[in-house]
This record gives structure tokens, C-alpha cells and sequence, in this order.
């Protein structure tokens, strides 16, 4: 098996204006064809685990887009990149309790431009860690289709909490009930994503009706689609990742 590379994706630029009235500029990696998902890098950065990831949704007919968010690529610096992150104060807020930061309305115009440039239904979408919680806010835009959250950890320091306003809750609740429920994965001894964590999601979206599929996979891993996967038949997470495949190819068919 060869090693994941960078280089076999296609880098873009895209800039949009956030609500704070900030513009925001990353480069974009384009990688396959076929089905659209954008793929959210988690803290540790976009390593070789994220470029395998990314090549394994190719090999099952999707086109991956990867925003190149913070960090050093190719390779992962959990405390070098939180440091990275601490300085883009315009775009991720930290610590904020029930509000949205700025980043996640730059990935909804990244989202909308995807399903125009491509002509698909919409888009899929995939957080992870520090941006758990955005896979599952997009669902509130019109070009999103289905999302998965694996191990969302914002905000920092409150696990009973999400990070996202009571309005945007309300907003997706409405979009889940009119399109499809969301999945939402953690490890069950994940001391970055408890089970408080998934308590505040459940309260959130499926006390008046199901809208969010949790998964609790056994052990004590954090990363489960990335640094914690295991690709062998029958590991939860592979199953996670197969669940997730058929998630995508409904939805987004």
C-alpha cells in the first residue's frame, strides 16, 4: 500500500465573507469524482491518516474536497496546531458556548459553491475533533445533504455544551426533518468527547423526534475515522466507516 501523498490532489483557493464581516481565505484540495463530500480536518491536522481517509472514500465513487484549515500538511502536531489555532481568533472561537464560529459559515459558502460548480444534489459532510460540531451545523444549509460527526469536541472545557447558537439548533432541526437524520461517532472512553457530550446533542435534537444517530464504539480511542482507525474487517471503526459509506451514497444519490 502506498503512502498517502498531498500532491495527488488538486489545491484551489476559495474566499468567502463570514458574518462578523470578515473575509476568510484557505486552499482547498480536490481529490476523485463522483458524489461530493467535504472532509474537516480535526486538530491533529491533515496527516497521512486524513489523505487515507480521503482515498478510501474515493475508491467508493465520491469526490473529496479537503480544506487545508491550519497546520502542516502531511503530517500531525496536536499541541502546534491548538497554538495555530489559539491565533486565529476571526475564525474558531474556542471556548464559545452556544454560538457558531465564523469558520463554519466559510464552509457553507465552500459547500454552496460545490453543488454549483458540480450540478450534485448537495453535499456531504464530515467534522472531526475541534470541528465535530460544524458537520453538524452545516445540515442547516440548503446545500447540504447529509453530515457525520465524529468525536466533536467544542467548545473546549464544556462537554455539557454545543457549540452553536439555540437558533442555529432550531434551524437544523428543521433542514435534518426535511431531508435526513445526522451520525455522530465517539469512542466510549474518549475523554475529549464523553458521553456528557453526547447527552447535550441528544437533548438538543432528538427530544421531540430522532434526528441524530449516536455511535459509541468500544474503547478508549479519540480519532475514529483517522489516527484510532483500524482497517480490518468486523473493528468498529471499519464498520463506523462502512455505516458511513452507505449513509453517503443514499443521501447524496
Amino acid at each position: 500500500m502506498t503512502t498517502p501523498s498531498i500532491s495527488h490532489f488538486i489545491k484551489t483557493e476559495f474566499t468567502a465573507t463570514v458574518f462578523t464581516g470578515h473575509t476568510i481565505t484557505h486552499d482547498v484540495y480536490k481529490l476523485g469524482a463522483g458524489k461530493p463530500i467535504v472532509i474537516i480536518q480535526e486538530l491533529p491536522g491533515i496527516g497521512i491518516e486524513t489523505l487515507r481517509l480521503a482515498e478510501l472514500f474515493v475508491e467508493q465513487g465520491f469526490e473529496v474536497y479537503l480544506p487545508h484549515l491550519f497546520g502542516p500538511l502531511g503530517k500531525t502536531n496536536v499541541v502546534g496546531n491548538l497554538a495555530r489555532v489559539f491565533c486565529l481568533r476571526k475564525e474558531f472561537h474556542l471556548f464559545q458556548k452556544n454560538k457558531t464560529s465564523p469558520i463554519v459559515d466559510w464552509l457553507k459558502a465552500l459547500c454552496q459553491k460545490i453543488k454549483t460548480d458540480t450540478g450534485a444534489p448537495g453535499v456531504g459532510t464530515i467534522g472531526m475533533c475541534l470541528t465535530g460540531n460544524f458537520a453538524i451545523s452545516l445540515m442547516a444549509d440548503d446545500s447540504v445533504l447529509a453530515a457525520v460527526s465524529s468525536q466533536p469536541s467544542m467548545p473546549l472545557g464544556s462537554q455539557s455544551d454545543l457549540h452553536m447558537s439555540d437558533a442555529d439548533v432550531e434551524a437544523i432541526k428543521h433542514r435534518i426533518d426535511n431531508v435526513a437524520p445526522v451520525y455522530a461517532y465517539r469512542f466510549e472512553k474518549d475523554s475529549m468527547c464523553t458521553a456528557k457530550k453526547f447527552d447535550a446533542v441528544e437533548q438538543a435534537f432528538n427530544n421531540d423526534a430522532h434526528r441524530v444517530n449516536l455511535r459509541t464504539l468500544p474503547g478508549k480511542g479519540h480519532s475514529v475515522l483517522t489516527l484510532d482507525f483500524v482497517d480490518e474487517k468486523n473493528h468498529p471503526t471499519r464498520q463506523a466507516l462502512d455505516e458511513i459509506f452507505a449513509y453517503f451514497t443514499k443521501e447524496l444519490a
